[in-house]
């Protein structure tokens, strides 16, 4: 009777223990801190979701990098540790997903809109290479069009051509290495996790890579001037592990896609918008914000691509890299 006993015990509490796993909440990892917009419109997503799932999908939301930084995140989400994230596109695993946030690929937010969401062949393209890391791509948030954040007021930002002698932190790629030489600084890869630490003491003078967005929410203590160059487009996918998507309910499933779909409209609707607002933060926290002429931006695309294209048309090859490019719409 008492190994009877001891077994009933034993299926309860492996009943329960195996109940409360599955109810447990899933992580969704971000770069940026809680009260930011792309928090905020996370949290309305999580929010439709476990409402409209009455409480079988609970996401709970970890800013700030709290899970580590974000190429450390995706691998984990590749592997199932963790669940979601919507933040900057790791390339370590899959080189060619640099192509997401490429310097000059589009120029304007026409061009955003036009490839930079669901549906379209560039974003295609991206669901696909995020599968064979065993990913699932349910949106993209387009956080902003990059630029300049400088501790120094660089010599004729708008100028390419003159050499800064300034050393910027750049994305450790080879794309964002060149985009800084092609504007006249001298690049220093860095994590971004070292970022602030290496502006505070010097170790740079300036940050490529990253947008009024960014830098406010992150640098506005250690910047004193912001360059607005659309250098590159900042566009965070929302993305969930593949198999993880692929064990829930079709009605779960829709539920999940429906909700990143209004996600990301959403986001589209006020992105541009939202840059303006940014970059007015900034100018209220006291760093000088530097608008470039049409013509100066032309000049500075110009000496980006120049330098950028033919490296990497030769690192991933003319016909990859030609195949990438050809699915943008202009």
């Amino acid at each position: 009777m008492k190994k009877l006993i001891a077994l009933a015990l034993l299926l309860v509490s492996m009943f329960y223990g195996q109940a409360n796993a599955d109810t447990q909440p899933w992580k969704l990892s971000t770069i940026r801190p809680a009260g930011t917009s792309i928090d905020n419109d996370l949290r309305a997503f999580i929010d439709e979701v476990r409402t409209k799932s009455n409480g079988r999908i609970n996401i709970e939301i970890y800013p700030n990098s709290q899970l580590g930084d974000y190429t450390v995140v995706q691998e984990r989400i590749g592997v199932g540790s963790v669940e979601m994230s919507c933040q900057t596109i790791s390339a370590t695993v899959d080189r060619q997903l640099e192509f997401l946030n490429m310097p000059y690929l589009v120029k304007d937010w026409d061009g955003i809109r036009k490839n930079f969401r669901m549906g379209t062949p560039f974003a295609n393209w991206v669901a696909e290479r995020l599968e064979r890391q065993n990913i699932k791509l349910l949106a993209i948030w387009p956080a902003y069009f990059g630029g300049v954040a400088m501790a120094k007021e660089p010599p004729s930002p708008g100028d390419p051509s003159v050499k800064k002698n300034l050393k910027v932190r750049v994305v450790p790629t080879k794309s964002f290495e060149l985009l800084g030489e092609s504007q006249g600084y001298l690049p220093t890869p860095l994590p971004l996790a070292e970022t602030f630490t290496a502006l505070q003491t010097g170790i740079v003078d300036g940050v490529l890579g990253a947008g009024a967005e960014g830098y406010y929410a992150n640098f506005r203590d250690v910047i004193k001037y912001y360059i607005a160059q659309n250098t590159h487009v900042e566009a965070w996918p929302l993305i969930i592990n593949l198999e993880l998507f692929e064990s829930l309910s079709e009605e779960d499933q829709k539920i999940l896609t429906d909700a990143a779909a209004a996600f990301e409209e959403h986001r589209f609707a006020v992105a541009e918008e939202d840059t303006a607002t940014n970059e007015k933060k900034l100018e209220d926290y006291g760093v000088k914000v530097i608008y470039l002429t049409p013509e100066e931006l032309t000049k500075c695309a110009e000496a980006g691509r120049e330098l950028i294209v033919p490296t990497m048309r030769e690192l991933f090859g003319e016909k990859t890299y030609d195949s990438v490019v050809n699915l943008l719409q202009e």
